[in-house]
């Protein structure tokens, strides 16, 4: 077993990352609110489709990848293609353990089908066997430290997630199990989506079992209120760009939120869309295993069990380690949604790094709550001078996420010097 080096507590990072205004003001309250609401695991499963991603950045094994861990998946996703190198940055030291668990597991876990109980399935009692045996003796201090640490002491441990359905587990997990009792309250079965066959029938069926959840007065003040959907991992910043948007298209936010769960819900084949399971199941196609990220398809998994060691994991913010990089040394970056939390200094010292990285033509890719990228409003013009983006490609991209909860997702591809 090998020994963590000191790293910084999750909630100095975030503190650094998100508290940006003043204690005094009504932002810096929410803030700070939000940071403490933020320090534990949030996302099981991360909520970006690899696939628009992989497309979008043309990912290949000459790609030398930074992104944002969340809950691990697409970094493994990515690993897929045999890039040359993928560094893994989050605040969260629920999400480092995370996707530490990943890389041990699928290094040393005998064969897919165990891979898959564990991060698929994630509910066997066995599970805890497998860790004991095979994953454990792999991870550093604090890792087993994080699994093996309860978040009350009458909870039990978090390695246990695994034994009684993992994605279950976390504020987004808790989240969408929240949302699937409030409905029941409310007479709704949103889970009756996934009977649909066709595109047709999912259309249907959201409008029967799922939309008229929004329209309900409990779910119109719920939706009008940041705190609420802090257990969606959307800060203050990014609640108040969704709620702008809401006003300006006069439809309130509830009718946005509906329109987003439409999208998820309808505009793909479920067979395939495992966020789609995931929100309405609330679990992966264990029996067919065609709804499943790339990582947990059996096709991938010697390519991924071969390949891990190209995988660096840092507790660290974005521009910390963009700083302690080489000059020209990436080629591909995903920044999911954290810009949304930057104000106009914190994003100008981000692209001074991604400038100073950057190889010709890298690229960027990153998701926003609203429709518009911040970017042009926030950097200085010279920050952005080498770098092209199609606002018509972008919607393109946003309409083929399949996870559909963003208002954006942006490609920004730097030009030759």
């Amino acid at each position: 077993m090998t020994t963590a080096s000191p790293q910084p507590a999750t909630k100095d990072l975030l503190n650094s990352a998100v508290n940006n205004t003043s204690l005094l003001s009504r932002k810096g309250i929410l803030d700070r609110l939000f940071t403490k609401w933020f320090d534990r695991l949030v996302y099981p499963q991360i909520w970006e489709d690899p696939e628009v991603d992989i497309r979008a950045l043309e990912l290949d094994q000459h790609s030398r990848i930074f992104t944002i861990s969340s809950g691990g998946c697409n970094a493994l996703n990515y690993l897929t293609v045999k890039p040359n190198s993928i560094t893994v940055v989050d605040l969260n030291e629920a999400h480092i353990a995370l996707i530490n668990l990943k890389k041990a597991a699928l290094k040393h876990l005998p064969d897919h089908e165990s891979f898959f109980d564990f991060f698929g399935r994630a509910d066997r009692a066995k599970n805890l066997d497998a860790y004991e045996i095979h994953i454990k003796p792999h991870l550093d201090e604090k890792t087993i430290d994080y699994w093996e640490g309860r978040e009350a002491f009458w909870k039990p441990r978090r390695i246990e997630y695994f034994t009684d359905g993992f994605y279950r587990h976390g504020l987004l997990g808790r989240f969408i199990g929240a949302i699937h009792w409030v409905s029941r309250r409310l007479g709704y079965h949103i889970e009756n989506v996934m009977q649909a066959r066709t595109l047709d029938e999912q259309q249907h069926l959201f409008n029967e079992h799922v939309a008229p959840v929004f329209d309900t007065r409990l779910m119109k003040f719920l939706c009008n209120r940041s705190v609420v959907m802090y257990s969606l991992g959307i800060p203050p910043a990014q609640f108040d760009e969704m709620d702008k948007e809401s006003k300006q298209t006069q439809q309130g936010m509830h009718n946005l939120l509906k329109e987003r769960a439409r999208r998820l819900a309808c505009d793909f084949p479920l067979e395939d869309n495992y966020f789609a399971w995931q929100a309405f199941n609330r679990e992966y196609d264990i029996k067919h295993r065609r709804a499943l990220p790339r990582y947990l398809q059996q096709a991938h998994f010697e390519t991924l069990k071969h390949e891990i060691d190209r995988i660096q994991v840092h507790h660290q913010s974005m521009t910390e380690r963009l700083k302690a990089m080489p000059a020209n040394s990436l080629n591909a970056y995903l920044f999911l949604d954290a810009q949304d939390w930057m104000n106009e200094a914190q994003l100008s010292e981000l692209w001074q790094e991604v400038n100073r990285t950057a190889m010709p033509g890298a690229k960027v890719v990153f998701r926003t709550a609203g429709e518009t990228s911040p970017l042009e409003a926030k950097l200085p013009e010279v920050l952005l001078a080498a770098w092209q983006t199609d606002v018509e490609a972008n919607r393109a991209w946003t309409r083929q996420d399949r996870s559909a909860i963003y208002g954006g997702v942006h490609l920004y591809t730097r030009q030759a010097d």
